[in-house]
């Protein structure tokens, strides 16, 4: 293989990288110009290789470079991983080892020679985070049947004078009896500074029961010695 062929090739994968790469950038992503550059040249060079070590004399290549990029594509596997974060219940990081896995493709591609097939796949990629980005957040807006079905957890907090926990542990249990709806798990209480107290109480619903929740807490405001009402709430089939 000659040094023309080999610096072209590898010319246009980091070019194909950094055009990936810029869309990335500009969002501000933990993978972006320099990595999705440095994953197409990476990929571009060890399938160079494959070919370089397999060329006749007359250029005519005849080891098979596709071992090569099957490795390659496993090594990619790692790197991706590595950009995937868990937060709580959500998962971070996806789109981005999606990406980082399409320039290494997009690399290879240009080792082997094939410069249009490489163009097409770096324009679609750079093309699907431009166009499907504004197209997912619109389908975001509409409700989403997932949301109001499975088993839903929710943690009532209320902070109180110490003399009326007990009256406000009533008001919660017998509220909940009157639902059919609502199961309480659990309900506890503890001490914060002297003179208040901070209730618990864990409740499970079958599908989403969220307005009953919250009239139990505007419920619970309106009682005397109440400072403070809040709630959450997991579908804790999505984790």
């Amino acid at each position: 293989m000659t040094i023309w062929i080999f610096s072209q090739r590898l010319l246009f994968a980091a070019l194909m990288g950094a055009l990936i790469g810029l869309e990335r950038q500009w969002r501000q992503k933990s993978a972006g110009l320099r990595t999705n550059t440095l994953v197409a040249l990476g990929s571009a060079a060890y399938t160079l290789i494959s070919l370089a070590l397999t060329a006749g004399n007359e250029e005519v290549y005849t080891g098979d470079s596709t071992r090569v990029i099957g490795q390659i594509v496993t090594g990619i596997g790692f790197l991706g991983g590595g950009v995937i974060l868990r937060d709580g219940l959500n998962v971070q990081g996806l789109n981005t080892a999606a990406t980082i896995w399409c320039s290494a493709a997009v690399g290879a591609l240009s080792g082997c020679g094939m410069h249009w097939l490489a163009l097409i796949t770096a324009g679609a990629v750079a093309g699907t985070h431009l166009l499907l980005r504004p197209l997912g957040g619109w389908i975001n807006r509409f409700p989403s049947a997932k949301e109001d079905s499975g088993i839903f957890q929710y943690v009532l907090y209320v902070s109180c004078k110490e003399h009326v926990e007990n009256l406000i542990r009533v008001r919660i249990v017998n509220f909940i009896k009157r639902d059919n709806h609502l199961q309480l798990r659990s309900l506890k209480s503890s001490e914060t500074i002297s003179g208040q107290s901070a209730i618990e109480a864990q409740i499970a619903a079958s599908g989403n029961h969220h307005s009953e929740v919250e009239s139990l807490a505007g419920q619970l405001t309106l009682e005397y010695g109440v400072m403070e009402v809040k709630w959450e709430a997991n579908n804790i089939n999505e984790a």
